[in-house]
């Protein structure tokens, strides 16, 4: 089993360059099956679920050439056939291949996928979109089988803002016929990329990032070149890091607009923060004041940096409260944390936490990777 061995204490200095976004990309693949032609997808960040993305691919018949952070996808000798097993299941956003498949052929069997183990994930919203497109949902050992004479625009409301939901339902409609319309659509960076890539391979796409998005169906797709925007939550990540370990760290490549939430957070806290047009720089000091953190739906905080936070915030001046209105339970870092010395005390959503001096970890422990990254600002090991 893979270890790291992390002695903490010292501050994190210099310039980190930010890849494309995980979330962008693990959707953007399956969208580039719409077209017949080639399209290819830069700043791609280097992942193992890209890797299983590429296998799927070729068992259905793409030529894909994957590059360090390019990748070219020829779908024009696409087939569609069931996938219910395999490495489909591997990959929570195998979904995404509903959409794109059900777009392009009119049906799609695909296992239902796999994914983080926090919190389930139900697609009930995506199968809600599929059915009012026209589909038909049927469910068969585990795997969903969707078909579809003829895909019809429709007009959709999600019953919760779901990013995945978003997605798949704007993949299928681009090909359906007429005009679709999502309410209650996710807002986040990453359905703007996808929309934008869509548009360029000659979908009709308006109002992506906003609640309301129309979809006018075409008949044929392009190939195009597309990149990836930054990943803001590993920027975000990487800005949390800094100021836990009172570094000075210059995060490049991002856009600072999708980082505004956890930036208004560290300046809340006491942490120096200077944007520029694709970089902000994040300087720590040697005390921060306690604040209340959201995790909600984009624009608001995200819930993926929900852990590394709630790691910093053990390391301010009095009681700070992080409460996830995203996911329920996600709070499975925080004994790992009570473990090193903090004191975290979880109710509900909530987790309570009590600030104080950095703590030195009592012993060389497995730990969880949330606590990992609040192993960086605790103290070096010593012998004895």
């Amino acid at each position: 089993m893979e270890k790291l061995m992390i002695a903490g204490g010292r501050p994190l200095r210099g310039t980190v360059q930010i890849s494309g976004a995980k979330n962008s990309a693990i959707a953007l693949i399956p969208a580039a099956i719409l077209s017949e032609s080639a399209v290819t997808l830069d700043n791609l960040p280097v992942l193992s679920d890209v890797a299983i993305y590429t296998e799927l691919l070729g068992e259905l018949g793409a030529g894909v050439r994957w590059d360090r952070d390019q990748m070219v996808i020829d779908s024009s000798r696409l087939v569609s056939k069931p996938m219910p097993n395999g490495n489909v299941k591997k990959l929570r956003a195998s979904y995404y291949l509903m959409g794109a498949l059900l777009g392009r052929f009119g049906e799609a069997t695909i296992g239902m996928p796999g994914g983080c183990n926090f919190e389930p994930r139900p697609i009930d919203q995506h199968i809600k979109g599929f059915e009012a497109l026209g589909a038909k949902v049927t469910t068969e050992n585990g795997a969903l089988h969707i078909s579809a004479k003829e895909l019809r625009g429709a007009k959709i409301y999600l019953d919760v803002v779901s990013v995945g939901a978003t997605i798949n339902i704007m993949l299928a409609a681009s090909r359906a016929k007429g005009v679709t319309i999502i309410e209650n659509a996710a807002k986040e960076p990453e359905i703007i990329d996808v929309a934008t890539l869509l548009n360029s391979m000659g979908a009709k796409i308006k109002g992506a990032g906003t609640e309301t998005i129309r979809i006018e169906g075409v008949d044929g797709m392009n190939g195009c070149r597309h990149s990836i925007i930054p990943d803001r939550i590993q920027a975000g990540s990487y800005m949390i890091m800094a100021a836990a370990t009172r570094g000075d760290v210059v995060v490049d490549n991002v856009i600072p607009k999708h980082l505004e939430a956890v930036t208004a957070k560290l300046q809340e806290m006491g942490v120096h923060i200077y944007e520029m047009d694709e970089s902000i720089r994040v300087v720590g000091q040697p005390e921060y004041e306690s604040v209340d953190v959201k995790a909600l739906v984009y624009p608001g905080f995200a819930t993926d940096l929900q852990s590394p936070m709630s790691s910093l915030l053990t390391q301010t001046r009095g009681v700070s409260i992080m409460t996830d209105y995203v996911y329920s339970n996600r709070f499975k870092h925080i004994p790992e944390l009570n473990r090193m010395g903090a004191k975290v005390k979880v109710e509900g959503r909530s987790a309570i936490i009590e600030g104080g001096p950095s703590a030195r970890p009592k012993s060389r422990r497995r730990i969880c990777v949330p606590a990992r990254r609040w192993s960086l600002q605790a103290l070096p090991w010593r012998k004895g």
